[in-house]
Protein backbone atom coordinates (compact mmCIF):
# COMPACT_ATOMS: atom_id res chain seq x y z
CA UNK A 1 0.00 0.00 0.00
CA UNK A 2 1.43 3.48 -0.94
CA UNK A 3 1.92 5.83 2.08
CA UNK A 4 0.41 9.58 1.34
CA UNK A 5 1.85 12.52 3.01
CA UNK A 6 0.16 15.78 3.39
CA UNK A 7 2.25 19.31 2.79
CA UNK A 8 0.63 22.99 2.76
CA UNK A 9 1.68 26.09 1.93
CA UNK A 10 1.64 29.81 2.12
CA UNK A 11 -0.51 30.48 -1.42
CA UNK A 12 -3.65 32.34 -2.12
CA UNK A 13 -6.44 29.04 -1.77
CA UNK A 14 -7.54 27.25 -5.05
CA UNK A 15 -11.04 26.28 -5.45
CA UNK A 16 -10.91 23.09 -6.95
CA UNK A 17 -9.84 21.23 -4.47
CA UNK A 18 -8.79 20.71 -0.77
CA UNK A 19 -5.66 18.83 -0.78
CA UNK A 20 -3.39 19.18 -4.29
CA UNK A 21 -1.02 16.49 -5.29
CA UNK A 22 1.08 17.45 -8.98
CA UNK A 23 0.55 14.03 -10.00
CA UNK A 24 -3.37 14.39 -10.07
CA UNK A 25 -3.30 17.45 -11.60
CA UNK A 26 -1.00 16.05 -14.35
CA UNK A 27 -3.68 13.30 -15.01
CA UNK A 28 -6.72 15.57 -14.89
CA UNK A 29 -4.96 18.16 -17.35
CA UNK A 30 -4.45 15.09 -19.77
CA UNK A 31 -8.18 13.79 -19.22
CA UNK A 32 -9.15 16.99 -20.01
CA UNK A 33 -7.45 18.06 -22.88
CA UNK A 34 -6.72 15.08 -24.95
CA UNK A 35 -3.13 15.77 -25.32
CA UNK A 36 0.45 16.15 -23.33
CA UNK A 37 0.99 19.69 -25.14
CA UNK A 38 -2.75 20.67 -24.45
CA UNK A 39 -2.44 19.73 -21.06
CA UNK A 40 1.24 21.24 -20.44
CA UNK A 41 0.05 24.61 -21.71
CA UNK A 42 -3.17 24.43 -19.12
CA UNK A 43 -0.50 23.80 -16.40
CA UNK A 44 2.00 26.73 -17.59
CA UNK A 45 4.48 24.19 -17.95
CA UNK A 46 6.46 22.87 -20.51
CA UNK A 47 5.74 19.83 -22.80
CA UNK A 48 9.14 18.23 -21.44
CA UNK A 49 8.55 18.48 -17.97
CA UNK A 50 5.01 16.91 -18.11
CA UNK A 51 6.04 13.76 -20.44
CA UNK A 52 8.91 13.46 -17.74
CA UNK A 53 6.81 13.30 -15.09
CA UNK A 54 4.88 10.79 -16.38
CA UNK A 55 7.32 8.37 -17.29
CA UNK A 56 8.76 9.08 -14.11
CA UNK A 57 5.59 8.63 -11.84
CA UNK A 58 4.56 5.43 -13.94
CA UNK A 59 8.14 3.91 -13.10
CA UNK A 60 7.93 5.08 -9.82
CA UNK A 61 4.12 3.57 -9.11
CA UNK A 62 4.72 0.91 -11.29
CA UNK A 63 1.63 0.90 -13.49
CA UNK A 64 0.93 2.94 -16.86
CA UNK A 65 -1.26 6.03 -16.65
CA UNK A 66 -0.99 7.15 -20.28
CA UNK A 67 -1.90 4.68 -23.33
CA UNK A 68 0.78 6.17 -25.44
CA UNK A 69 -0.47 4.95 -28.96
CA UNK A 70 1.10 7.38 -31.75
CA UNK A 71 -1.52 9.92 -34.14
CA UNK A 72 -4.23 9.32 -31.22
CA UNK A 73 -5.54 11.17 -28.37
CA UNK A 74 -3.65 10.96 -25.03
CA UNK A 75 -6.28 8.71 -22.66
CA UNK A 76 -5.85 7.57 -19.05
CA UNK A 77 -4.83 4.03 -19.10
CA UNK A 78 -7.38 1.96 -16.56
CA UNK A 79 -4.91 2.89 -13.66
CA UNK A 80 -4.84 6.80 -13.81
CA UNK A 81 -8.81 6.45 -14.03
CA UNK A 82 -8.85 5.15 -10.88
CA UNK A 83 -6.54 7.19 -9.44
CA UNK A 84 -8.96 10.16 -10.42
CA UNK A 85 -11.22 8.43 -9.29
CA UNK A 86 -10.15 7.82 -5.42
CA UNK A 87 -9.04 11.18 -5.63
CA UNK A 88 -12.38 12.06 -6.20
CA UNK A 89 -13.79 10.11 -3.63
CA UNK A 90 -11.37 10.68 -0.88
CA UNK A 91 -11.64 14.83 -1.76
CA UNK A 92 -15.62 14.25 -1.36
CA UNK A 93 -15.65 12.29 1.87
CA UNK A 94 -12.92 13.83 3.72
CA UNK A 95 -14.09 17.46 2.92
CA UNK A 96 -15.09 18.38 6.29
CA UNK A 97 -12.51 17.38 8.19
CA UNK A 98 -9.79 18.75 5.59
CA UNK A 99 -11.83 21.96 5.68
CA UNK A 100 -11.29 22.23 10.04
CA UNK A 101 -7.66 21.10 9.21
CA UNK A 102 -7.02 24.08 6.58
CA UNK A 103 -9.00 26.53 9.41
CA UNK A 104 -6.86 25.57 12.03
CA UNK A 105 -3.79 26.62 10.10
CA UNK A 106 -5.18 29.47 8.87
CA UNK A 107 -6.21 30.59 12.36
CA UNK A 108 -2.80 29.75 13.65
CA UNK A 109 -0.90 32.17 11.20
CA UNK A 110 -3.41 34.91 11.17
CA UNK A 111 -2.50 35.58 14.55
CA UNK A 112 1.10 35.42 13.33
CA UNK A 113 0.90 37.51 10.45
CA UNK A 114 -1.83 40.13 11.22
CA UNK A 115 -2.59 41.64 14.64
CA UNK A 116 -5.92 43.21 13.84
CA UNK A 117 -7.17 39.75 11.79
CA UNK A 118 -10.33 38.38 14.15
CA UNK A 119 -11.00 35.16 14.43
CA UNK A 120 -14.74 33.48 14.95
CA UNK A 121 -15.01 30.34 15.93
CA UNK A 122 -18.02 28.36 14.27
CA UNK A 123 -19.13 24.78 15.14
CA UNK A 124 -21.89 24.26 12.20
CA UNK A 125 -24.02 21.71 9.82
CA UNK A 126 -22.12 20.91 6.99
CA UNK A 127 -22.82 23.47 3.96
CA UNK A 128 -21.50 25.01 0.89
CA UNK A 129 -22.74 28.47 1.74
CA UNK A 130 -20.46 28.61 5.22
CA UNK A 131 -17.82 27.25 2.97
CA UNK A 132 -18.18 30.06 0.56
CA UNK A 133 -18.83 32.64 3.67
CA UNK A 134 -15.40 31.62 4.90
CA UNK A 135 -13.31 32.34 1.75
CA UNK A 136 -15.18 35.71 1.21
CA UNK A 137 -15.03 37.27 4.48
CA UNK A 138 -10.98 36.93 4.31
CA UNK A 139 -11.22 38.40 0.87
CA UNK A 140 -12.90 41.17 2.03
CA UNK A 141 -11.24 42.16 5.51
CA UNK A 142 -9.39 40.48 7.98
CA UNK A 143 -12.40 38.32 9.64
CA UNK A 144 -11.13 34.61 9.66
CA UNK A 145 -14.30 32.09 10.47
CA UNK A 146 -12.70 28.67 12.08
CA UNK A 147 -15.16 26.59 10.53
CA UNK A 148 -15.57 22.82 12.29
CA UNK A 149 -18.19 21.08 10.38
CA UNK A 150 -20.43 18.44 12.53
CA UNK A 151 -23.96 17.72 13.06
CA UNK A 152 -26.01 20.12 14.29
CA UNK A 153 -27.21 19.47 17.66
CA UNK A 154 -22.89 18.80 18.17
CA UNK A 155 -22.59 22.16 16.97
CA UNK A 156 -25.53 23.58 19.65
CA UNK A 157 -24.04 21.28 22.12
CA UNK A 158 -20.13 22.60 21.72
CA UNK A 159 -21.95 26.05 22.02
CA UNK A 160 -23.35 25.62 24.75
CA UNK A 161 -20.46 23.91 25.99
CA UNK A 162 -18.28 26.86 25.48
CA UNK A 163 -16.13 25.14 22.50
CA UNK A 164 -17.11 28.03 20.15
CA UNK A 165 -18.67 30.93 20.00
CA UNK A 166 -20.98 30.64 16.84
CA UNK A 167 -23.11 27.27 16.03
CA UNK A 168 -24.93 26.77 12.42
CA UNK A 169 -28.35 24.63 12.82
CA UNK A 170 -30.81 23.95 9.85
CA UNK A 171 -34.39 23.48 10.37
CA UNK A 172 -37.50 23.08 8.00
CA UNK A 173 -39.81 25.46 7.98
CA UNK A 174 -42.82 24.11 9.42
CA UNK A 175 -41.73 20.77 11.24
CA UNK A 176 -45.02 21.10 13.55
CA UNK A 177 -45.62 20.28 17.43
CA UNK A 178 -44.45 17.62 18.29
CA UNK A 179 -42.09 16.58 15.75
CA UNK A 180 -38.88 15.25 15.68
CA UNK A 181 -36.90 18.68 15.16
CA UNK A 182 -38.86 20.33 18.16
CA UNK A 183 -38.08 17.13 20.74
CA UNK A 184 -34.21 17.47 19.55
CA UNK A 185 -33.63 21.16 19.15
CA UNK A 186 -35.94 22.57 22.05
CA UNK A 187 -33.86 21.14 25.30
CA UNK A 188 -31.10 22.67 23.86
CA UNK A 189 -31.70 26.10 22.85
CA UNK A 190 -33.40 28.80 25.75
CA UNK A 191 -34.97 32.37 25.19
CA UNK A 192 -33.01 34.91 27.05
CA UNK A 193 -30.09 32.90 26.50
CA UNK A 194 -29.60 32.33 23.14
CA UNK A 195 -29.82 34.70 19.80
CA UNK A 196 -30.53 33.68 16.20
CA UNK A 197 -28.90 35.09 13.60
CA UNK A 198 -30.00 34.92 9.93
CA UNK A 199 -27.79 33.21 7.02
CA UNK A 200 -29.79 31.66 4.45
CA UNK A 201 -32.59 29.78 2.55
CA UNK A 202 -31.67 26.15 0.84
CA UNK A 203 -33.36 23.47 -0.85
CA UNK A 204 -33.22 20.35 0.65
CA UNK A 205 -33.91 17.28 -1.65
CA UNK A 206 -33.05 13.98 -3.14
CA UNK A 207 -29.55 13.59 -5.12
CA UNK A 208 -30.30 11.33 -7.45
CA UNK A 209 -28.42 9.72 -11.17
CA UNK A 210 -28.83 12.06 -13.67
CA UNK A 211 -32.11 11.78 -15.74
CA UNK A 212 -33.79 10.35 -12.55
CA UNK A 213 -33.63 6.76 -13.97
CA UNK A 214 -35.88 5.25 -11.40
CA UNK A 215 -38.44 8.22 -11.23
CA UNK A 216 -38.40 9.07 -7.50
CA UNK A 217 -39.77 11.87 -6.07
CA UNK A 218 -40.05 11.36 -2.66
CA UNK A 219 -38.75 8.87 -0.03
CA UNK A 220 -41.57 6.63 -0.20
CA UNK A 221 -40.40 6.42 -4.15
CA UNK A 222 -37.04 5.06 -2.65
CA UNK A 223 -38.74 2.61 -0.11
CA UNK A 224 -40.84 1.61 -2.76
CA UNK A 225 -37.97 0.94 -5.66
CA UNK A 226 -35.94 -0.91 -3.08
CA UNK A 227 -33.50 2.19 -4.25
CA UNK A 228 -30.28 2.14 -2.32
CA UNK A 229 -29.79 5.08 -0.07
CA UNK A 230 -27.14 6.67 1.41
CA UNK A 231 -27.70 8.47 4.89
CA UNK A 232 -26.02 11.65 6.45
CA UNK A 233 -24.42 10.60 10.28
CA UNK A 234 -26.65 10.67 13.42
CA UNK A 235 -27.14 13.97 15.27
CA UNK A 236 -26.88 15.80 11.86
CA UNK A 237 -29.38 18.35 10.57
CA UNK A 238 -30.15 16.10 7.36
CA UNK A 239 -30.64 13.03 9.16
CA UNK A 240 -32.77 14.60 11.40
CA UNK A 241 -34.72 15.95 8.40
CA UNK A 242 -34.78 12.06 7.14
CA UNK A 243 -36.29 10.94 10.05
CA UNK A 244 -39.02 13.70 10.06
CA UNK A 245 -39.56 13.08 6.48
CA UNK A 246 -40.31 9.72 7.29
CA UNK A 247 -42.26 10.22 9.84
CA UNK A 248 -44.63 12.46 7.65
CA UNK A 249 -45.05 9.59 5.20
CA UNK A 250 -45.63 6.91 7.71
CA UNK A 251 -42.62 5.33 7.02
CA UNK A 252 -39.89 2.91 9.47
CA UNK A 253 -36.38 3.90 9.14
CA UNK A 254 -35.80 0.05 8.49
CA UNK A 255 -37.71 0.37 5.39
CA UNK A 256 -35.59 2.86 3.83
CA UNK A 257 -32.51 0.70 2.41
CA UNK A 258 -29.48 2.16 3.24
CA UNK A 259 -30.53 3.82 6.04
CA UNK A 260 -27.85 2.93 8.60
CA UNK A 261 -25.05 3.60 5.86
CA UNK A 262 -24.10 7.02 6.52
CA UNK A 263 -21.55 9.89 4.74
CA UNK A 264 -19.82 12.98 6.42
CA UNK A 265 -21.08 15.87 3.77
CA UNK A 266 -23.31 15.90 1.18
CA UNK A 267 -20.56 15.92 -0.81
CA UNK A 268 -19.67 12.83 0.10
CA UNK A 269 -23.74 12.09 -0.53
CA UNK A 270 -23.69 13.40 -3.72
CA UNK A 271 -20.51 11.21 -4.66
CA UNK A 272 -22.05 7.87 -3.47
CA UNK A 273 -24.63 8.47 -5.87
CA UNK A 274 -21.94 9.45 -9.07
CA UNK A 275 -19.89 6.73 -8.39
CA UNK A 276 -22.82 4.34 -8.59
CA UNK A 277 -22.74 2.87 -4.91
CA UNK A 278 -25.82 4.59 -3.88
CA UNK A 279 -29.15 5.34 -6.05
CA UNK A 280 -30.63 8.50 -3.86
CA UNK A 281 -29.52 10.77 -1.19
CA UNK A 282 -30.95 13.77 0.38
CA UNK A 283 -28.88 16.77 0.52
CA UNK A 284 -28.52 20.07 -0.86
CA UNK A 285 -29.15 20.77 -4.53
CA UNK A 286 -25.66 22.50 -4.52
CA UNK A 287 -23.55 19.17 -4.22
CA UNK A 288 -25.80 17.65 -6.07
CA UNK A 289 -25.27 20.00 -9.36
CA UNK A 290 -21.62 20.19 -8.71
CA UNK A 291 -21.22 16.66 -9.80
CA UNK A 292 -23.49 16.63 -12.30
CA UNK A 293 -26.42 15.06 -10.65
CA UNK A 294 -30.12 15.54 -10.83
CA UNK A 295 -31.70 17.10 -8.04
CA UNK A 296 -35.51 16.70 -7.18
CA UNK A 297 -36.40 19.45 -4.27
CA UNK A 298 -38.30 17.99 -1.14
CA UNK A 299 -38.64 21.43 1.01
CA UNK A 300 -37.02 24.51 1.57
CA UNK A 301 -35.35 25.15 4.98
CA UNK A 302 -33.73 27.42 6.87
CA UNK A 303 -30.58 27.86 7.98
CA UNK A 304 -29.61 29.65 11.72
CA UNK A 305 -26.33 30.93 13.26
CA UNK A 306 -26.44 30.99 16.87
CA UNK A 307 -24.85 32.41 19.72
CA UNK A 308 -25.01 33.09 23.46
CA UNK A 309 -26.62 36.63 24.14
CA UNK A 310 -23.50 37.68 25.78
CA UNK A 311 -21.35 37.46 22.89
CA UNK A 312 -23.69 38.95 20.22
CA UNK A 313 -22.42 42.96 19.96
CA UNK A 314 -18.68 41.36 20.52
CA UNK A 315 -16.43 42.22 17.69
CA UNK A 316 -16.42 39.17 15.16
CA UNK A 317 -19.95 38.70 15.91
CA UNK A 318 -20.43 42.68 14.73
CA UNK A 319 -18.13 42.12 12.13
CA UNK A 320 -19.97 38.68 10.60
CA UNK A 321 -23.46 40.23 11.01
CA UNK A 322 -22.20 43.32 8.85
CA UNK A 323 -20.92 41.10 6.01
CA UNK A 324 -24.00 39.03 6.22
CA UNK A 325 -26.19 42.16 5.65
CA UNK A 326 -23.78 43.49 2.55
CA UNK A 327 -25.41 43.02 -0.91
CA UNK A 328 -21.83 41.89 -1.81
CA UNK A 329 -21.83 38.48 -0.41
CA UNK A 330 -25.91 38.49 -0.38
CA UNK A 331 -25.10 38.51 -4.63
CA UNK A 332 -22.22 35.40 -3.93
CA UNK A 333 -24.48 33.26 -2.01
CA UNK A 334 -27.38 33.79 -4.44
CA UNK A 335 -25.20 31.91 -7.32
CA UNK A 336 -24.41 29.22 -5.40
CA UNK A 337 -27.67 26.68 -6.37
CA UNK A 338 -30.15 26.52 -4.14
CA UNK A 339 -29.23 29.04 -1.78
CA UNK A 340 -31.26 32.38 -1.25
CA UNK A 341 -29.91 35.08 1.42
CA UNK A 342 -32.87 35.25 4.29
CA UNK A 343 -33.02 37.88 6.45
CA UNK A 344 -28.90 37.50 6.60
CA UNK A 345 -26.93 39.14 9.24
CA UNK A 346 -30.36 40.06 11.49
CA UNK A 347 -30.82 39.39 14.96
CA UNK A 348 -33.81 36.90 15.43
CA UNK A 349 -36.41 35.82 17.66
CA UNK A 350 -36.42 32.18 18.57
CA UNK A 351 -39.89 32.41 19.73
CA UNK A 352 -40.86 33.94 16.27
CA UNK A 353 -38.71 31.78 13.97
CA UNK A 354 -39.54 28.40 15.92
CA UNK A 355 -42.86 28.47 16.42
CA UNK A 356 -43.33 25.77 18.34
CA UNK A 357 -40.43 26.91 20.37
CA UNK A 358 -42.72 27.71 23.81
CA UNK A 359 -44.72 24.63 23.41
CA UNK A 360 -43.95 21.62 25.42
CA UNK A 361 -42.80 19.03 23.41
CA UNK A 362 -44.78 15.86 22.71
CA UNK A 363 -44.05 12.45 24.03
CA UNK A 364 -42.70 9.73 22.18
CA UNK A 365 -45.52 7.17 21.64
Amino acid sequence: MRKVQLSYDFAPRRHDGWVRNPLVDLLHAVQEQGSISSAARVLDLSYRHVWGELRRWESQLGHPLILWEKGQRARLAPFGQKLLWAERQAQARLAPQIEALHADLERAFAVAFDDTAQVLTLFASHDDGLSLLRGFAVAQGRLHLDVRFCGSVDAIAALNAGRCTLAGFHASQQPGLGSITQRTYQPLLQTGRHKLIGFAERSQGLMVAAGNPLRLAALADVVRRCARFVNRPAGSGTRLLCDELLAREGLAPQQLAGYGRDEPSHAAVAQAVASGSADAGLGIEAAARARGLDFVPLLQERYFLVCLKEALEEAPIAALRTLLQGQAWQRELSLLAGYTPWRSGEVLSLKAQLPWWDLPPKKKR
